[in-house]
């Protein structure tokens, strides 16, 4: 057996949780933008988080409450293993974006971390460890943007205590834009306003919906796609939480978009549409977002089936 190496670093992209249709078990990675980690073997058994730099500096140093600190814990305690984990952290992702970016840190630990194992965890082992960390921050345990970020691409997972997941091919021709508006929005708070139960009829619409998107994927139905690009439960609910919401949708549908939704728990947008309009879409968007007095960052990218990964 070949000697682990003592020191590794991980890049995680970020990612859109829910995707709309599917709340808490539908994500796609965003390569453009995401969270580097490297963690280093210690003699001593404990988690440390040496550094944090990047866009985001003044989080918890503290492990049990940094959630890539909790994922390492979570691995250590699992494996058990003899020696300690020290992490340093490269955020590339803003705080409270609604871009997976507490999913994205905890997964660039887990592996980076993972290349320094003896014997290295599986996918599936290093996702369960990855998620003790997102729910530092979150509060719950779900998968929608550590899937993603971990695996690439759009990815379907259900289950919590033995998840199960699934990529899903997405049309070549598809885009997806990204837009980010400069304000804050916490997990905690977009989640915190939802209600408890749904109606039937908002039930049945949005299972349909899911499963149109679905099929739309696998048949390169680009139509299907756009009719079944639609939240009735979720995004209704929280579309006042963000500033120009139904404009900005509205604008971006204009411009050409499938569809247009809040990205996990906002308040970023995104859109799905065909390259050819993606300019447009992305403009109207930015637009509509500066008439709300809001400045904006965005990315415009394929939606890749490439995960985390180990880096030099």
């Amino acid at each position: 057996m070949n000697e682990p190496h003592k020191v590794a670093s991980a890049f995680a992209p970020a990612s859109v949780g829910n995707v709309a249709i599917g709340f808490d078990i539908l994500g796609f990675s965003v390569g453009a933008i995401g969270d580097r980690a490297t963690v280093r073997m210690i003699p001593e058994p404990d988690v440390r988080v040496k550094a944090i730099r990047g866009v985001v500096a003044d989080l918890p140093t503290e492990a049990a409450k940094n959630t890539a600190g909790r994922a390492l814990q979570a691995m250590r305690e699992a494996l058990a293993l003899p020696f300690g984990l020290e992490l340093e952290l490269d955020k590339g992702i803003p705080l409270a974006s609604g871009l997976g970016g507490s999913a994205a840190s905890a997964v660039a630990a887990v592996v980076a971390a993972n290349a320094v194992l003896p014997q290295p965890c599986s996918k599936l082992e290093l996702l369960k460890f990855a998620m003790q960390g997102e729910a530092v921050a979150s509060g719950s345990l779900h998968v929608d943007n550590i899937a993603p970020s971990l695996y690439g691409g759009l990815v379907l997972t259900v289950g919590i205590d033995q998840p199960r997941v699934k990529q899903i091919p997405v049309p070549a021709a598809v885009r997806a834009v990204i837009v980010h508006p400069h304000m804050f929005l916490s997990t905690r708070q977009a989640r915190a306003i939802l209600k408890g139960s749904v109606e039937m009829k908002d039930f049945v619409w949005q299972t349909a919906n899911l499963a149109g998107f679905i099929s739309g994927c696998y048949t390169d139905d680009i139509d299907l796609l756009r009719e079944s690009f639609e939240d009735v439960v979720i995004e209704p609910q929280r579309a006042a939480l963000i500033p120009g919401f139904r404009e900005v949708r509205r604008a971006a549908i204009s411009a050409g978009a499938l569809g247009c939704s809040i990205s996990g728990a906002g308040p970023t947008l995104f859109a799905w549409c065909l390259e050819s309009h993606a300019l447009a879409v992305r403009e109207a968007m930015v637009v509509e977002f500066s008439h709300h007095g809001l400045a904006s960052d965005h990315w415009t990218t394929p939606i890749e089936a490439l995960g985390a990964r180990v880096i030099d």
